[in-house]
C-alpha cells in the first residue's frame, strides 16, 4: 500500500511539477571551447531582449538557443557543396525542434522574438521599410508581404552564416517586388518618392 502511494505521489509530482524546474543542458561535446563561449554570448543577447524574470527559465532558453546553433554548425560542417540535398533534408528534419522546445518556456510572441534575434531582425525592418516605401498598400498586400517575410525567416534561421541569412530575405524581397510590379506598382517611382520623404522628414 505504501509503495502504491509513493508511486502515485511520484507520478503526480512528475506531471504537475513546473517546467522551470527542469534543466536544459548545453550540448557542448565536440565543440571548440572558444566557439561555445561565443555562441553562449550570442544566445544570451537574444534572451536578454526577452526580459525574462525567472533566472532558471532564462538559462534554459539560452541553452536551447545555443544548442540550436551547435546543431546547425554540425549539420553545415558535415556536408560539402555537392551534398546540398542531403544537408537540406537534415535541416528540415530538425527545423521544428527549436520552436517546440521553446514553447515549454515562452509564448508565441516571445518565440517570434527569438526567431528575429537569430535573423538580425530583418523581418521587422524589411516589413516596415515596405510599408514606408508604399503607403498605399492594401491590407491584402500587407498580409501577403508579411507571409513571405515569415517564410524567409524560417529559411534564414537554418542558414550557415549571416550571409546565408540575409540571402533568404533578399530572395523573398525580389519575389515581393516582382509581385508588386505585376500588380501595377512602379517601384522605382515609389522608392524615389520614399527617399524624398525620408530626406525631408526632421531628424
Amino acid at each position: 500500500m505504501e509503495t502504491k502511494k509513493a508511486l502515485i505521489f511520484f507520478l503526480l509530482y512528475f506531471i504537475f511539477s513546473p517546467v522551470g524546474a527542469q534543466t536544459v543542458a548545453l550540448k557542448t561535446e565536440g565543440q571548440d571551447p572558444q566557439y561555445v563561449e561565443t555562441i553562449k554570448g550570442r544566445a544570451q543577447k537574444i534572451v536578454d531582449g526577452l526580459q525574462l524574470t525567472d533566472a532558471k527559465k532564462a538559462e534554459n532558453v539560452r541553452n536551447i538557443i545555443a544548442n540550436r546553433y551547435f546543431l546547425l554548425n554540425d549539420i553545415h560542417a558535415k556536408y560539402d557543396k555537392n551534398q546540398q540535398d542531403a544537408r537540406d533534408a537534415e535541416l528540415y528534419k530538425h527545423h521544428f525542434e527549436l520552436a517546440s522546445a521553446l514553447a515549454l518556456y515562452l509564448n508565441e510572441e516571445q518565440i517570434d522574438a527569438v526567431k528575429d534575434g537569430m535573423t538580425y531582425g530583418r523581418l521587422k525592418r524589411d516589413y516596415q521599410a515596405q510599408l514606408e516605401m508604399i503607403p498605399t498598400l492594401t491590407d491584402e498586400e500587407k498580409a501577403q508581404i508579411l507571409i513571405w517575410l515569415k517564410e524567409a525567416r524560417e529559411y534564414a534561421m537554418d542558414a550557415a552564416d549571416s550571409k546565408g541569412k540575409h540571402f533568404w530575405f533578399d530572395k523573398y524581397r525580389g519575389r515581393t517586388n516582382n509581385w508588386l510590379s505585376a500588380r501595377g506598382y512602379d517601384l522605382k517611382k515609389e522608392r524615389d518618392a520614399w527617399m524624398k520623404r525620408s530626406a525631408a522628414s526632421p531628424k
